[in-house]
């Protein structure tokens, strides 16, 4: 049995799922409360109260996907989103806190690794799959296996002109990386939101615009077009660093068929490589996918140390 968490900025959920998981995809979901995102004693307090509503083997894991990354070398956690967490060493106080065995890998990463084993992707050699939420995110699967530290591909700045309409130049927008102008301040849905006020003055939701653009609006279809060659840049570069044969898109943004569909096909138009079907693909999993990427990471800890 693995006890499966996936942890955002604003609610836990738990499941549980067996050892077989990487195969079945099977999950049995527990349940759901807020995150204490600024409060590091009651966050380890709503996972261990979670776990007590599905009692288990005393031995069994902790697998977390997690909004945040632990630093490889020095084990300190850095969760923009949930600051209790940020430099603590929070696998070894989590072990000692829960008396579990404790794994934690990145939500995104969780995410692809769920899709290329049991979800969209499945039977792939080499698979990114990305996020487009609230930010951006991404991860990197090869052969079955996550690359550590690979797929971040939301950090690192755009070109400010617009290649499809050279009359658009965009102020960089600040990021909470630290730089400037980075993929993720325009990716996500907040992104898209900024890049339509910065475009027209004018402030929608990113479902309000995407429905605008969907009944024929020319505003939100000139924001649409933008967006999609702002994106697809950055990402034609990496499908072409990495050589994926496939890319799950997860995030709320992939439940807009069209806007996937829109990407896909501008991301294809500057890969070198040319394929026949959709190199991006709507996630095969939904919601579960991270609770799913954190379940295998579990089986595959147990598989290590049995």
């Amino acid at each position: 049995m693995i006890y499966c968490f996936d942890i955002g900025g604003s609610y836990i959920s738990l499941g549980t799922a067996s050892t077989d998981v990487a195969v079945t995809g099977a999950l049995t979901r527990v349940g759901r409360v807020p995150t204490p995102a600024r409060d590091r004693a009651a966050f380890v307090q709503a996972l261990a109260g979670l776990i007590d509503q599905a009692p288990g083997p005393e031995d069994a894991p902790v697998a977390l996907a997690l909004a945040g990354d632990i630093d490889p070398a020095t084990g300190l956690a850095s969760c923009a989103n949930i600051p209790c967490l940020t430099g603590t060493p929070l696998v070894a106080d989590l072990t000692a806190a829960l008396g579990r065995p404790v794994v934690v890998g990145n939500d995104a990463a969780c995410f692809v690794l769920a899709e290329a084993t049991v979800g969209a992707a499945r039977g792939q050699d080499t698979v990114f799959g990305i996020i487009l939420g609230t930010g951006v995110g991404g991860g990197l699967v090869v052969d079955g296996r996550l690359v550590p530290g690979a797929g971040e591909w939301g950090h690192g700045p755009v070109v400010k002109q617009v290649a499809g309409d050279p009359s658009v130049t965009l102020a960089r927008l600040p990021c909470g990386c630290g730089q400037a102008g980075c993929v993720d301040t325009i990716g996500g849905a907040r992104g898209l939101e900024r890049l339509h006020h910065a475009l027209y003055g004018v402030r929608l939701d990113s479902q309000a615009l995407t429905a605008a653009w969907h009944a024929g609006d020319r505003d939100a279809a000139r924001t649409m077009d933008i967006y999609v060659d702002l994106v697809a840049d950055p990402l034609a570069v990496v499908v072409n660093a990495v050589g994926a044969g496939l890319v799950p898109v997860g995030g709320g943004l992939s439940s807009d068929a069209a806007l996937v569909s829109a990407l896909d096909q501008a991301v294809r138009t500057r890969i070198l490589r040319r394929t026949r079907g959709a190199l991006l693909v709507p996630t095969a999993l939904g919601g579960a996918a991270g609770m799913l990427g954190a379940a295998i990471l579990g089986a595959r800890w147990l598989e290590r140390n049995r």
